[in-house]
C-alpha cells in the first residue's frame, strides 16, 4: 500500500449505491471538487448538494467508462464483484465498501488544518481504530499548522523564484519560525478581540 494525496478537482468519480455510506462517500468527493455521479436503483439517503448527477437504475457493464475513481457501496456481493471486475479491466481505481478482499483503495481517517492533511489508515482492517489514532495525533498537533504551511510555501516559492533549489535544504529552523510567527499572529488577534 502506498498512501497518496490526490487532487480530485474536476475529476469524474462514480459512487454506486444510494445508502448512507454511499452518500457519505459522495459528499467527501464533492467537498474535494470532484464531479460526482451517483448510480443507484433506489435512493435511501439524501444525495449531498453538489452531486453532478443521480442515475436511478441498476449497474450495467460499461458504467465505469471515463471515471477516475469508483466507489462500490451496493451491499450486494454479486454486483460488487461485477463492478470490481470492470474496474480492473479499465484500470480504474476502486473502493469496495466494507470488503477488504475487494478493491484496491481504502479511505483514510483525516485531520485537516488548511493545506496540512494528516491521514491514518489501517488498510481497511479497523476504520474506527484509524479514527481514534487520527484524533490522538490531532490532539497533539499545534493549532496553527495551516498558517505555518502558507508561510513555508511563500518562503519556498521565493527561493525557487530566485533560482535557489530547496532540495536537501534543512527546513527545521524555518518550520520552527513559521510555527512561532503564526502562533504569535493568532495570539495578537485573540488579544485584540
Amino acid at each position: 500500500m502506498l498512501p497518496l494525496i490526490v487532487n480530485f478537482t474536476g475529476r469524474k468519480v462514480l459512487v454506486i449505491g444510494g445508502g448512507e455510506i454511499g452518500m457519505r462517500k459522495a459528499a467527501s468527493f464533492v467537498a474535494e471538487g470532484a464531479l460526482v455521479t451517483v448510480l443507484t436503483k433506489e435512493v435511501l439517503a439524501s444525495p449531498p448538494q453538489g452531486v453532478a448527477e443521480v442515475l436511478l437504475r441498476e449497474y450495467r457493464p460499461g458504467d465505469l467508462e471515463g471515471f477516475l475513481f469508483v466507489v462500490a457501496a451496493t451491499g450486494d456481493k454479486a454486483v460488487n464483484d461485477l463492478i470490481e471486475k470492470e474496474a480492473q479491466d479499465l484500470a480504474t481505481l476502486i473502493n469496495v465498501v466494507d470488503d477488504l478482499e475487494r478493491g484496491d483503495t481504502y479511505f483514510a481517517a483525516l485531520h485537516r488544518q488548511g493545506d496540512v492533511i494528516v491521514a491514518v489508515s489501517t488498510s481497511g482492517a479497523a476504520p474506527a481504530f484509524a479514527q481514534w489514532i487520527r484524533s490522538e495525533i490531532a490532539r497533539l498537533l499545534p493549532s496553527n499548522l495551516g498558517e505555518a504551511a502558507k508561510t513555508l510555501q511563500a518562503e519556498r516559492n521565493a527561493l525557487h523564484a530566485a533560482g535557489i533549489t530547496t532540495e536537501g535544504r534543512d527546513w527545521k529552523p524555518a518550520i520552527a519560525a513559521a510555527l512561532a510567527s503564526s502562533a504569535d499572529a493568532a495570539s495578537n488577534v485573540a488579544e485584540r478581540k
